[in-house]
């Protein structure tokens, strides 16, 4: 299927495809079309990262213990809210993966909301984003339980508890585990797709109160993923540490 160039992809197209061409010739890689080498997916993600530099550069600027502005207590919110899940998931030591939740969870919020304004689209509705997201969380856990118990311990779980059972523990736990990055994958990019594809079928039939209900529902369904998301990469890390805890 042909997919629709936005404008803002259509400006990469034109100005910079030869840098585009340029960096996938470093990985030896072609573009299929090398006059056309950008997708809607990746420009997104690029201003969804353009967008969160802006927001916090101009939140820096705008610090105050006296009188803190609204934008800062929006982040003081979230970063509460992902401290107190830490804590409650983790346990002791969580709040030292904090930064790793806070970047996944501010990354795929910030992509699931940019669909809500007219002329882009969420590029976590594109398969590849979703997967990304979900391998960065399957690496970042994996070198969690090892940076936590050592390569040999950690590794020595994936037996279970008793030796004579890991010829069976340990095809279960591996299949397990590789299921993990597919299942974050699919339920963050059918959320995001299909709640995109209906807020576009509303709009197309009314313009004023129905679209509106549905990109209401649309901006909980971002929300909602994003917590998701970040919670199952909190439940997989304290799993990983958990021989360490006890």
């Amino acid at each position: 299927m042909q997919e629709h160039e936005l404008w803002l992809t259509r400006l990469f197209n034109d100005h910079l495809a030869g840098a585009a061409n340029a960096i996938l010739g470093w990985f030896g890689l072609q573009a299929e079309n090398p006059a056309r080498p950008w997708s809607n997916f990746i420009v997104m993600q690029i201003l969804v990262a353009a967008i969160i530099m802006v927001v916090f550069a101009v939140l820096r600027g705008r610090l105050s213990m006296d009188r803190p502005g609204k934008l800062q207590h929006c982040f003081e919110i979230i970063y509460t809210f992902l401290r107190d899940q830490a804590d409650e998931v983790v346990g002791h030591g969580g709040r030292a993966y904090l930064p790793f939740f806070g970047t996944i969870f501010i990354f795929i919020l910030f992509s699931n909301l940019l669909g809500i304004i007219p002329g882009f689209e969420s590029p976590t509705m594109f398969p590849y984003v979703p997967a990304g997201c979900a391998v960065a969380a399957f690496l970042f856990y994996h070198w969690a339980g090892i940076r936590a118990q050592g390569l040999g311990r950690y590794l020595a779980h994936f037996a279970g508890p008793i030796p004579a059972m890991a010829p069976i523990m340990v095809p279960i736990e591996l299949v397990s585990h590789l299921g993990r990055p597919l299942s974050l994958t699919v339920r963050l990019f059918a959320n995001m797709y299909a709640g995109e594809q209906i807020t576009l079928v509303f709009i197309s039939l009314s313009y004023l109160v129905v679209p509106a209900v549905f990109m209401g529902l649309h901006v909980f369904v971002a929300f909602l993923q994003a917590y998701v998301f970040a919670l199952l990469t909190m439940v997989y890390v304290a799993g990983a540490i958990a021989h360490e805890e006890h």
